[in-house]
């Protein structure tokens, strides 16, 4: 069987960008946020945070790009489990689309060229992308022609898909990338 799944490598987390908080705010002057949502104005950043202390909570950077950078006054434990969960959710919500490949050959006939068919609209089914590609050796580079006619029946035979990317050549190796509607 000469199908080949192509798989990508796991991508590695991103690392949760921590937040400045308390005496490690640099900037000389913030705009404060109070625990209850009000607008405490622009205030020194040793003003900030005594109204933090005062109130037994941390002064957390929030928007460190703005001019002046905006701060917080909560519970840090909290809002780094809020960033944490908001990131786990995005993470949920997106799909990874997968690349399968499906190879021909120049000599492929029937029920061959029909199991090819079935796999490659399951994968479109599944919302994946197909790779498909026809190895050519020897002589059959000389039938570069023969092999694209057979390539382009190929995709016009799935009912489903579309052409992402068109017929590409590389030495003996042919190419085409299709994709759901």
């Amino acid at each position: 069987m000469h199908l080949r799944h192509r798989r990508r490598p796991k991508p590695k987390p991103e690392p949760i960008r921590l937040a400045r908080m308390n005496k490690f705010i640099t900037s000389p002057e913030v705009r404060v946020i109070d625990h209850h949502g009000q607008n405490l104005g622009v205030l020194s950043a040793a003003q900030a945070l005594h109204a933090a202390q005062s109130a037994g909570l941390d002064l957390v950077e929030v928007n460190p790009k703005a001019i002046p950078p905006v701060c917080r006054i909560i519970n840090y434990g909290q809002y780094r489990y809020e960033q944490e969960k908001e990131a786990r959710k995005a993470k949920a919500k997106q799909k990874m689309v997968e690349v399968k490949g499906i190879r021909l050959s120049l000599r492929i006939k029937g029920a061959d060229l029909e199991l090819r068919k079935t796999q490659a609209a399951e994968f479109l089914e599944r919302g994946d992308k197909v790779k498909i590609e026809m190895v050519l050796k020897g002589r059959e580079k000389a039938h570069t022609d023969l092999a694209q006619k057979i390539m382009d029946e190929f995709a016009a035979s799935l009912p489903q898909a579309s052409v992402l990317q068109p017929v590409s050549r590389m030495g003996g190796r042919i190419s085409l990338v299709v994709g759901r509607k």
